[in-house]
């Protein structure tokens, strides 16, 4: 399948949808698309795109006419390099859009409510200005809300959408009818604060609060949820900026440095220290360490040689290196993981918001009611006048006030509180994830350990200084760039003795001369081949070391080995106290990492983790994921480097440490600016207070509106008590959601 027509074979191809304002929206799209034979579909509301896999000789016009009839727009996604700036300022463009709708709505809201509520500023002529104001409020600034309703009406759905597109414009229907028909428009009419129950002249009424108060509030939501979505591509941008822009090719022995799309399978490329590997190859010439953190999460590089295969993206570290390119463009690694996330991303479950569940169900009760309540009151001989104020009544107070506060301030207050606290929340759905996790799944490298090699012992030989051992090779070492060289330099006390004839032999160490003597730094084979063995001590330090999952460099120098150091990445302070904390709390910690086996249970013995999974590769950890979702477990997952952020995106709840790379972050669900494990016990115990929150603002938010519909249709809504109502219930839901503020830390570690 492919933007022409069709292509052999089944395959799979994402659609960008436009249009959708909800859940419903996604899921309708997805229902029809699965309608179509051997058509398998997942709408993604957050990501605006639909990932379907098709039979062979499928057309992509019939997937395009198939969401055109369910009332939206698709095409096919434009590719990164041609559109990536366009969309993004498509996306810019829309959300200041909103934002401008947001601003001039609420400028205009404030003195509407503050009138209608306001006995003391209810001058002559008052309610004419409202109208004026509330207009353009309940027209325009509401235009999102009445074309949804028009799609879903369209279809025979009802969303929250319809729900207050119905109310706004009831309300704001009748006060035009009650100004310019009715009463209400004669000078000097007051809504007196009088809160009772009792039947009155409809026309004598006007609710233009409740049309621009619902609208601005509900724009809000819209704005914050907007302004979320925009971070949805991210982390697929941030992912292919890692790959190199070009490559200095060999042909016919030049070097020519070309575009990185122009580089061919079988090409030959040259590769310098510190330079980006342009693509995925096996290495032709030279011996280097390469740092492949962004492919293992790990800090120690790989040693490469002649005839090892090599990851485009992947830094060289060291010497000089000659590679032919084995896979390009789509094919390569740091493709595959980009697929990976977006894959992930794609495949999440959409969480569909509790307030359309329920208006799904509540709109055609409202609908009933009020039909019902006209037909009561006409048939029971009453005038048109009473029948049609009890109906109107029925639909404006099932507009929803609370309503349109309940999600969105429980966010702000939620997100705001875990904003101060280090805890970054992109949204509702990562706080819904965070209900039924059961499993936390903790990337090794940066997230339980600190992610930076450290020395962690020094073994002078018998005979030697520990302080000479040490002095001798961070002066060697500062020549060097290699991860392990810079944490022997960072131990050692300075300053340190210069070096002359500095020589590094790729993959094994260093020598140099350092006060007079030849000194020779790195693995021990490197010192055996200087005539220099290390005695049975060193060697068990060494062997000790190597079980530990730590790395061993000998130092030797006037023909005989003169200590090792031992290099390691540290635990940090407070992981174990963290994991028992999520013990605590029921959760079951994982280790997923990279890194040896021998290492990781080493430092999962440390930290109090049973269970351990090594030695996986970006895709392996994706589908250890899988795995654990598919055996009935609800997974968190914790890491920070660009090799988890598939794993980030596929698990349930993907948690990210802020100190990790911008693709992890943008991956995640949640991120944590500190890089404090323990932020992860806070995180999801705040996430599940503020869900807690929210359910219970739309709870009391919908009781108001059934508890007062019975009086609407028996034609006893004074509008002073609908108003006093709408009021206390918005209160109630701003105070309940204010409560979050008060939310710490937990105690005890």
């Amino acid at each position: 399948m492919n933007p022409t027509g069709t292509r052999p074979g089944g395959t799979t191809v994402d659609l960008e949808i436009e249009g959708m304002t909800c859940a419903s929206c996604a899921n309708r799209i997805e229902r029809k698309l699965n309608k179509l034979d051997g058509v398998r579909a997942s709408v993604n509301f957050a990501t605006e795109r639909a990932h379907v896999t098709a039979p062979s000789g499928t057309d992509v016009a019939v997937l395009l006419t198939t969401v055109e009839q369910a009332g939206y727009s698709a095409h096919l996604p434009v590719p990164p390099s041609a559109g990536e700036s366009e969309q993004a300022g498509h996306a810019n463009e829309a959300t200041a859009a909103l934002r401008r709708r947001l601003l001039v709505s609420a400028a205009l809201t404030m003195p509407v409510i503050a009138m209608a509520m306001i006995p003391a500023l209810q001058f002559d002529h008052w309610q004419w200005l409202s109208l004026a104001l509330a207009s353009p409020v309940a027209v325009w600034g509401a235009l999102p809300f009445h074309r949804a309703a028009w799609t879903n009406l369209r279809h025979g759905a009802a969303t929250m959408d319809t729900l207050v597109s119905i109310g706004v414009l009831a309300a704001f229907g009748w006060s035009a009818y009650a100004l310019f028909w009715g009463s209400a428009g004669m000078t000097g009419m007051k809504h007196p604060f009088t809160v009772t129950i009792e039947r009155a002249d409809g026309a004598a009424n006007i609710y233009l609060e409740a049309a621009a108060g619902v609208t601005t509030f509900l724009l809000a939501g819209r704005y914050f949820e907007a302004k979320s979505k925009r971070q949805a591509g991210a982390a697929l941008r941030a992912l292919l900026e890692l790959g190199a822009k070009d490559a200095t090719v060999l042909r016919d022995g030049t070097e020519t440095l070309v575009p990185i799309d122009d580089l061919l399978v079988g090409d030959e490329f040259v590769v310098r220290p510190g330079e980006k590997i342009a693509t995925d190859g096996i290495v032709v010439a030279g011996r280097s360490a390469v740092d492949a953190s962004m492919l293992t999460g790990e800090a120690v590089p790989v040693e490469v040689r002649v005839g090892d295969p090599v990851t485009g993206a992947t830094v060289n570290a060291g010497g000089r290196l000659v590679v032919r390119a084995t896979r390009i463009g789509a094919d390569t690694q740091l493709a595959r993981m980009s697929r990976l996330v977006e894959d992930a991303q794609a495949g999440k479950a959409t969480v569909q918001r509790l307030a359309d569940r329920i208006s799904g169900v509540f709109v055609p009760i409202v609908l009933a009611i009020a039909v019902g309540a006209l037909g009561f009151w006409l048939g029971t001989g009453h005038p048109v006048s009473t029948a049609l104020t009890a109906a109107v009544s029925v639909l404006i107070i099932a507009c929803p006030c609370a309503l349109g506060l309940a999600t969105p301030t429980a966010l702000l207050v939620g997100t705001g509180r875990a904003a101060q606290l280090g805890i970054l929340i992109k949204g509702p759905e990562a706080l819904e994830n965070t209900r039924g996790i059961d499993t936390v799944v903790l990337d090794k490298t940066g997230t339980v350990t600190t992610g930076v090699m450290t020395l962690q012992a020094v073994h002078p030989a018998a005979g030697s200084s520990g302080d000479d051992v040490l002095a001798a090779a961070a002066a060697l070492e500062a020549a060097s760039e290699h991860p392990i060289a810079r944490a022997v330099v960072r131990a050692a006390p300075p300053p340190l003795a210069p070096v002359e004839d500095f020589a590094a032999v790729p993959g094994l160490g260093v020598r140099g001369v350092v006060r007079g003597r030849t000194v020779t730094v790195g693995r021990p084979r490197l010192l055996d081949e200087d005539a220099m063995p290390l005695s049975a001590d060193l060697r068990a330090a060494v062997h000790e070391a190597e079980h530990r999952g730590q790395t061993a460099i000998a130092v030797g120098w006037d023909g005989a080995a003169r200590g090792v150091l031992v290099v390691s990445d540290e635990v940090k302070a407070t992981s174990a106290a963290a994991i028992d904390e999520l013990r605590r709390m029921g959760l079951r910690p994982l280790m997923l990492t990279g890194d040896n086996e021998s290492a990781a249970r080493f430092i999962a013995a440390r930290v109090g983790v049973d269970e351990v999974v090594a030695g996986v590769l970006p895709e392996q950890k994706v589908e250890t994921i899988r795995r654990l979702r598919s055996e009935g477990r609800s997974v968190a997952m914790v890491g920070d480097g660009v090799n988890d952020a598939a794993a980030l995106a596929t698990a349930d709840l993907g948690i990210a440490m802020g100190t990790g790379t911008d693709a992890a972050i943008e991956a995640a669900d949640l991120t944590l600016v500190s890089g404090d494990l323990r932020t992860v016990v806070d995180a999801v115990r705040l996430s599940r207070r503020t869900l807690r929150t929210i359910r219970t603002n739309l709870f009391w938010a919908f009781a108001y509106n059934v508890a007062a519909l019975p009086l609407a249709a028996a034609g006893l809504l004074n509008p002073m008590l609908a108003g006093a109502a709408m009021a206390l219930s918005s209160v109630f839901v701003v105070a309940n959601s204010l409560r979050l503020r008060s939310f710490r830390p937990q105690k005890g570690y």
